[in-house]
């Protein structure tokens, strides 16, 4: 039987009012609740999401955990009117928040999968790129259209180019133009691309395959693969050979591997 709990956390001595949150099983489902404004990342939604992301890794119930977007789209980034007119300490201010957000996704012990419909524009694709994992409804759009309006998309390229080949990054950020869900498939921007209507049982299916693993493993394995990916290859090899010596005295480790050896499931907490 699926447990399935709501949860309406109060965060800082008040309730949540830009997300939902609930937990279904072993996975989180984190929803951007501001479908009026196509889930701009507003400075008020960003500080809730961090510290929910935070709050989910020490609590360490969720094995992996789901971000998605309440209404037509998954985010259009930022809302402009925090931008302008505005000092550039204040505007600092919003995108060292957003900052805050990525980074507490890649410390999180959780991998994060992206399930996207609609536009992810600009920081909405910075969002998608920053999770480890992401899947795409086949009319789902990305862009990074700064240079369109006269401001760079700067911070989403950081993440986007991370993701992708460099000449498409700069391509995407030069031209600000959309690309299909077929395309950001193609060059790497999303792990998966689904029929609309598929795409909560689709990303459901993938974060069920994660989530029979335990939490101490995925978090070494997510933990690891950042933390090499721009090593030197035997700098990176010579890192990973430490860390499976390391890994393979835990009682997850041992309990996985009598359990392949007899034949059986492995018992896990």
């Amino acid at each position: 039987m699926v447990r399935r709990e709501t949860i309406e956390w109060d965060l800082a001595l008040r309730t949540l009012k830009y997300l939902g949150f609930e937990k279904i099983d072993e996975i989180g489902v984190i929803t951007l609740r501001n479908p009026e404004k196509a889930n701009t990342l507003s400075f008020e939604l960003l500080v809730e999401l961090e510290e929910l992301v935070r709050k989910i890794a020490v609590e360490r119930e969720q094995r992996v955990v789901i971000i998605k977007g309440e209404g037509g789209n998954f985010s259009s980034g930022h809302d402009l009117r925090e931008i302008l007119l505005k000092h550039p300490y204040e505007v600092e201010r919003l995108f060292l928040k957003c900052s805050d957000v990525m980074r507490a996704i890649r410390e999180a012990p959780q991998p994060y999968i992206a399930q996207v419909h609609g536009v992810a524009a600009a920081a909405g694709a910075q969002l998608v790129a920053a999770c480890d994992l992401a899947v795409a409804a086949k009319s789902a759009k990305f862009s990074l259209p700064g240079v369109i309006i006269g401001l760079f998309c700067f911070t989403p390229t950081v993440f986007v180019s991370r993701n992708v080949p460099r000449k498409k990054a700069f391509e995407l950020a030069i031209t600000g133009e959309m690309i299909s869900a077929e395309e950001a498939l193609r060059i790497g921007l999303v792990n998966k691309v689904v029929e609309d209507g598929e795409l909560e049982r689709e990303t459901m299916n993938l974060a069920r395959k994660i989530s029979r693993s335990p939490l101490t493993v995925l978090e070494s394995g997510k933990r690891f693969f950042y933390r090499q990916l721009f090593m030197e290859d035997f700098q990176a090899l010579s890192y990973a050979t430490e860390t499976i010596a390391l890994y393979s005295q835990t009682k997850e480790a041992i309990e996985g591997i009598s359990a392949f050896l007899e034949k059986r499931e492995p018992k896990w907490d």
